[in-house]
């Protein structure tokens, strides 16, 4: 597939096959992912590759809105950032899971991305419990790092429609 059909065809998907993803193309989303580009070279993102489905099924309650459909994904690629190695980390974890979402069209596969940086798991108490933390209680997450957002991948149950007109013209400004 040419990079143009990736950008053309990429869509965001929460229903999935129940089928696993197999090991090497696993392998192949995660080299493609750390390949991007990261502020002055820190390469300070870090994956967590969950396919364990009682994990999953936790994962998806990590937030009362946005994130249930999480249940229904065999795997779920957790996009971390090392604090420490730079501070624009969630930039770089950013640019990866980017990446790592054109890397799954590449393979056949769908995805969506859940943002968990910032967010509490109950949208009425927004300075209740975060997402990242209901996360770290169950999840390995390694010292230092801070979650960015949870990608569920697998194989679509359905084609979406084609993305409506946009006038980019109005979001481009020249000199």
């Amino acid at each position: 597939m040419d990079f143009q059909e990736i950008l053309r065809t990429r869509r965001s998907i929460r229903r999935f096959d129940p089928r696993p993803v197999p090991a090497e193309a696993i392998d192949r989303l995660i080299a493609a992912t750390l390949t991007a580009p990261s502020s002055r070279n820190s390469r300070s993102t870090h994956l967590l590759v969950v396919d364990r489905p009682e994990l999953i099924a936790r994962m998806a309650a990590m937030r009362d809105y946005g994130s249930a459909f999480l249940k229904d994904a065999p795997l779920v690629l957790l996009v971390l950032g090392d604090t420490a190695a730079t501070d624009l980390w969630e930039v770089n974890a950013a640019i990866s899971a980017t990446l790592l979402q054109l890397a799954c069209v590449d393979e056949g596969l769908a995805s969506c991305w859940v943002h968990v940086a910032g967010r509490p798991r109950l949208k009425a108490e927004p300075d209740g419990e975060q997402a990242a933390d209901y996360l770290r209680s169950f999840l390995p997450i390694p010292a230092g790092c801070e979650p960015l957002c949870a990608v569920a991948i697998g194989y679509s149950t359905f084609r979406p429609a084609e993305l409506p007109s946009f006038d980019a013209a109005a979001h481009v400004h020249r000199l």
